[in-house]
Parts: C-alpha cells; sequence; structure tokens
C-alpha cells in the first residue's frame, strides 16, 4: 500500500512544517536548500580561514572556499499547499551548539550524506535518533564521488530498517523535491499527523 499525504483537496488550507537539513561540512546542505527554495535563500556564508580550515580538515572539500556559520534558510510549497520551512545546519562540530535552537519545532530532519566521507553523518544520525525526530537520509550523488547501495549505506551508517534512504542530486530541484516529499510522508508516518 503506497503512501501518499499529498491527495487533492479542494479546500486545503495552508500548513507550514519545519524541516532540518543537516550533514557533514560539504555535504551540499546550502546547495540543497538553495535549489529547493522558491524564494531567495537566506544564507549565512563566510569565507573558509586558515584557522577554519586547519579545524575542519581539506578532505573532500579542499576547494570549498566559504562556509555555514549559522544557518540557511528556504521556503518551498508542495501540493495542497503544504509549505515546507527549511533550515539547514552548519555541519562543522564547532558550531553545533546551534543545533538545539534549530530543532526547535522541527517536524523531520534530513541527513545529507556524501558517499566520499560517510562517518561525517555519525554526528547528525545520533542527534536525531537522540531526540526521536524522524529523519531520513540522502545521498546526494557528487560527480566524483563512489556510488553505493542503499544497502551498503545502511550497514555502513547502522540505520534501522525502518529509515529511508534516498540517493539525490542536490543540484537538481526534481531530485531535491523527491527528497522534501520522502521526509514529509515519512514523518507523517511516524508522527501521525502535523501539529
Amino acid at each position: 500500500m503506497s503512501f501518499t499525504p499529498f491527495e487533492p483537496q479542494a479546500d486545503a488550507l495552508p500548513r507550514a512544517i519545519k524541516i532540518l537539513i543537516a550533514g557533514g561540512f560539504g555535504a551540499g546542505k546550502t546547495t540543497l536548500v538553495g535549489t529547493a527554495s522558491e524564494i531567495r535563500p537566506l544564507r549565512t556564508e563566510s569565507s573558509r580561514s586558515a584557522y577554519g580550515r586547519a579545524i575542519d580538515g581539506p578532505i573532500g572539500v579542499d576547494s570549498k572556499e566559504s562556509t555555514t556559520v549559522a544557518m540557511d534558510f528556504g521556503r518551498v510549497t508542495l501540493p495542497n499547499n503544504v509549505m515546507l520551512y527549511l533550515f539547514g545546519t552548519p555541519g562543522q562540530r564547532r558550531f553545533w551548539f546551534m543545533w538545539d535552537g534549530l530543532a526547535r519545532g522541527a517536524a523531520g530532519a534530513i541527513v545529507l550524506a556524501d558517499t566520499r566521507r560517510l562517518p561525517d553523518c555519525f554526528g547528525a544520525i545520533d542527534y536525531f535518533e537522540q531526540r526521536g525526530t524522524p529523519f531520513i537520509v540522502a545521498v546526494n550523488c557528487f560527480d566524483s564521488a563512489p556510488r553505493y547501495g542503499e544497502a551498503r549505506v545502511r550497514v555502513a551508517l547502522d540505520l534501522d530498517a525502518g529509515v529511508p534512504i534516498i540517493m539525490c542530486d542536490a543540484r537538481s530541484r526534481e531530485s531535491v523535491i523527491q527528497v522534501l516529499i520522502t521526509i514529509v510522508e515519512h514523518a507523517l508516518r511516524v508522527n501521525g499527523s502535523f501539529v
């Protein structure tokens, strides 16, 4: 039986749902928010300093010149007037103190994974598991990254069978919208409804 919250409704009232996008440094969170957003996204990016480069490490992100220091924000409207407010978290451990404020009121979360650095996902996965926040894993398929199937990603990240995994391209609107629909459906299954 297929579950979809987007059956046509003539009198659908607007419904706002807060979704967090988390994951490791350079996984594509800012890109995902920007690709999905129908408004000009709010970005809090800063140039990477020598100090930041030393702490964050260059593995897989040597050419990355900027980093999110607070959050990214965007909005997208799905069918039936479902409005998603997207909050992208900073990926570096030194900025994790902001996650509690960003996570307040979130219906669900997307953990964006980069197969070149899968261990970078563990912090976000642990965070959402400990708080009981429904989450999915979206594997951002970078051009130069190794490709792994869902089963291998699930084992590598030690995910429960009920956590959806979806392959995506954070640069493709169609791909990102499918990720957003997946988290909304999963959060509805887990929570029963959105208050």
